[in-house]
């Protein structure tokens, strides 16, 4: 058999060992000069990849239509094989060859669109079961241009995600309490936060005459006053940013009377517009 030929096997029987859950979908690829993800991207990326390695493109095949019949009009489907440069997050020890199926679109004029050998990428993967070596993306667009700092972040936020003080994904909001302080325009707020392994996290707000209003993250009972809200592009944040819902949830106050209602919902709003917008720019997949 010819080897472009085992290449279209293979990648036949890829998509048939993956399943219809796991087969490609078809989305635009980030080019390296628009590959201006935000930090919010990247986490979603990393955190749902249980493989993640810097690869170097040793063959890439373009499917015919007839091998890849499901992709859309101005798509094509690849297999593609690279070495692995860097291995950064994996279960499992991986094959020093890789291989996996991807979309491209066409480019701005219509021209197919190709892989270069040796091109170098960033993967956001897993492992296809009972497969070494065949890997399906997380998705889409999870076929990255590889850049050191784009690789960097990435081993950052792996690096806090597997830490054993990782701040929990927020699941909701539970009760909030407001006390007024015994002067005029003093006061502090605690909201606490409902998480995915049922850590304690509050929200903790200060208000001060004459002062800036100060707020913090309790990642325990125990609430630090002195506490600094948390550094912009860290996973904390990122839980918080894009965790939080945009209003306080009305059982989280059914208890407080009218003003102390008030002074949560202000004090709720004052965190989420220090935290600021949690930013994507991927595509909807």
């Amino acid at each position: 058999m010819r080897p472009h030929r085992l290449l279209a096997a293979a990648a036949l029987a890829m998509v048939a060992a993956q399943g219809v859950d796991s087969q490609p979908v078809s989305a635009p690829a980030l080019a390296p000069a628009e590959n201006g993800l935000a930090y919010a991207d990247l986490v979603d990326l990393a955190l749902a990849a249980p493989v993640v390695a810097q690869v170097r493109v040793t063959r890439a095949s373009r499917l015919s239509p007839r091998e890849a019949p499901d992709v859309p009009p101005g798509r094509r489907r690849f297999l593609v094989e690279a070495e692995v440069a860097a291995l950064i997050r994996s279960p499992a020890e991986l094959p020093a060859s890789v291989s996996w199926l991807v979309d491209l679109p066409d480019d701005a004029r219509g021209r197919p669109a190709r892989i270069e050998r040796r091109s170098e990428f960033l993967l956001l993967a897993a492992p296809v079961g009972g497969r070494p070596g065949e890997l399906r993306l997380v998705a889409p667009d999870a076929q990255l241009p590889c850049d050191p700092a784009t690789a960097e972040q990435v081993r950052a936020i792996l690096r806090e995600a597997m830490s054993p003080d990782a701040p929990p994904r927020i699941t909701g909001i539970g009760r909030a309490f407001h006390v007024a302080g015994t002067l005029p325009g003093e006061s502090e707020t605690q909201i606490f936060l409902q998480t995915a392994d049922g850590r304690p996290i509050s929200l903790n707000i200060l208000r001060r005459p004459g002062e800036t209003p100060r707020w913090s993250v309790a990642l325990s009972e125990i609430v630090d006053d002195a506490a600094a809200p948390p550094a912009p592009n860290t996973l904390l944040w990122y839980r918080l940013a894009c965790g939080l819902p945009p209003a306080l949830p009305r059982a989280s106050v059914a208890d407080s009377g009218a003003e102390d209602a008030a002074a949560i919902v202000a004090d709720y709003r004052l965190v989420l517009r220090g935290l600021g917008p949690c930013v994507r720019r991927r595509a909807a997949n």
